[in-house]
């Protein structure tokens, strides 16, 4: 039995609404895939973008190099494309070239057939009036659940 892989973008809520969520297969090499399966992966600072085939691609993704890779290994912040339906990526391009709305990754994960995906949102970047808000809601709930533990 594999371990589970769950790599997240924690601050992609913060920073950005989330309108709508796709999960997309990514193509790796096979020291890519190896990293990934130790962890050894990062979507922190990633964001993603089409190209002039209307092909999308992940940019800013960090993949370490593989330990016992030599001569093969792969470079840590290349390009990886991204593979969704045609009619979704039609979909996805249209959204952003129209409305100016950004495709973020939030998750990378392995499914149970040991395939590295990529969960991505078409998201709309918050204002900082909007991110003080959602602080003032994190600290409300923290208190509240810290009252109703009190008086239970």
């Amino acid at each position: 039995m594999q371990k589970k892989i769950n790599i997240l973008n924690k601050k992609a809520k913060f920073h950005y609404e989330i309108l709508d969520k796709y999960t997309a297969g990514i193509v790796l090499t096979g020291t890519e895939i190896k990293s990934i399966r130790n962890s050894q992966a990062s979507i922190a600072e990633s964001f993603c973008e089409f190209n002039e085939q209307g092909e999308l691609f992940v940019i800013n993704m960090t993949v370490q190099e593989y330990a016992y890779g030599n001569y093969y290994n792969h470079r840590p912040k290349a390009e990886r494309k991204l593979l969704l339906n045609k009619k979704e990526l039609k979909k996805l391009q249209k959204e952003v070239n129209t409305s100016g709305l950004t495709i973020i990754p939030l998750r990378l994960f392995l499914n149970e057939k040991g395939l590295a995906k990529l969960d991505i949102a078409l998201a709309k970047g918050k204002k900082l009036y909007d991110k003080r808000e959602t602080i003032k809601d994190r600290d409300n709930k923290r208190n509240l659940d810290r009252i109703k533990k009190i008086y239970k």
